[in-house]
């Protein structure tokens, strides 16, 4: 039972999906349930991609012999996806990029990215991202758009896991930042341990039908978005937010997509 309530947590915290008063009461809120709910951004993931994806092969089948459909296919997943977390992970994106990207202070940048207004660096983060998001399913739907469905459920899965990391690794800087309720000390062992039980569950239900070499490209690329990011934060920000947990799974998924395309045009298969 405490496994459902720290998932219930989990999915309140960063999906729309509502939960009724008597469940929302019975999860409950405590530090302890906030530290082990980390442990299922993974599986929150998944059911946010499963959902994406549902619409994705939906778009396709109800759009037979029409040219443009695997851009209609992605832009509507794009916008399922997003309306179940609320935007929650772009919204991290754009305060980070607004942050990062003029060389100020790392003073000046948290203070630039506590700002609820979107500035330049964060609408072009944003513009760029969901072209590319679209861009890149698009792509994979054309090549085979049953792979280009579990990618997209494998990519939500995946990149959830990958601020896991950033929390176990990298301290917390930020008071009262609503973003970082859920993740203000670092994660543990076991935690880390049940967030990559999730990942690779759902990367392995996703790499059933096909090679395993076209997934491992694409967590490759995840890993190394990963690790591009962790380097970032260390270095400007010396620690993270909860805006840099957002964009951090946000570039992971972009890349996870990009590896699996460019495996894919490896092996020909493109």
């Amino acid at each position: 039972m405490k496994a459902l309530r720290h998932f219930l947590l989990a999915l309140q915290f960063f999906t729309r999906v509502p939960l009724p008063g008597r469940l929302a009461a019975w999860v409950g809120y405590s530090p302890p349930r906030q530290q082990a709910c980390l442990a299922y951004f993974p599986l929150v993931g998944a059911l946010v991609g499963a959902a994406g994806a549902i619409c994705l092969r939906a778009a396709l089948l109800a759009l037979p012999g029409v040219g443009a459909s695997p851009w209609i296919a992605a832009v509507l997943a794009v916008i399922v996806t997003t309306m179940l977390t609320g935007a929650f992970h772009e919204d991290g994106l754009a305060d980070l990029a607004d942050g990062l990207g003029g060389h100020v202070s790392r003073e000046r940048a948290l203070e630039i990215m506590k700002d609820s207004r979107i500035g330049s660096y964060g609408a072009i983060a944003l513009v760029l991202s969901l072209l590319l998001r679209i861009g890149l399913i698009a792509a994979l739907v054309q090549i085979d758009p049953g792979m280009a469905a579990w990618a997209w459920f494998a990519g939500h899965a995946l990149s959830r896991l990958m601020p896991v990391g950033i929390v176990a690794l990298l301290p917390y800087i930020r008071e009262n930042d609503s973003k970082s309720a859920l993740t203000a000390s670092r994660a543990g062992g076991r935690v880390v341990a049940g967030a990559l039980f999730w990942a690779l569950l759902a990367l392995a239900a996703a790499g059933w039908r096909h090679p395993a070499l076209f997934w491992i490209a694409g967590a490759a690329a995840c890993m190394l978005a990963w690790a591009t990011m962790y380097r970032l934060l260390r270095r400007r920000l010396q620690g993270y937010t909860g805006d840099a947990l957002g964009a951090v799974q946000q570039v992971c998924e972009l890349a996870f997509y990009l590896g699996l395309l460019l495996g894919l045009a490896a092996a020909g298969t493109a």
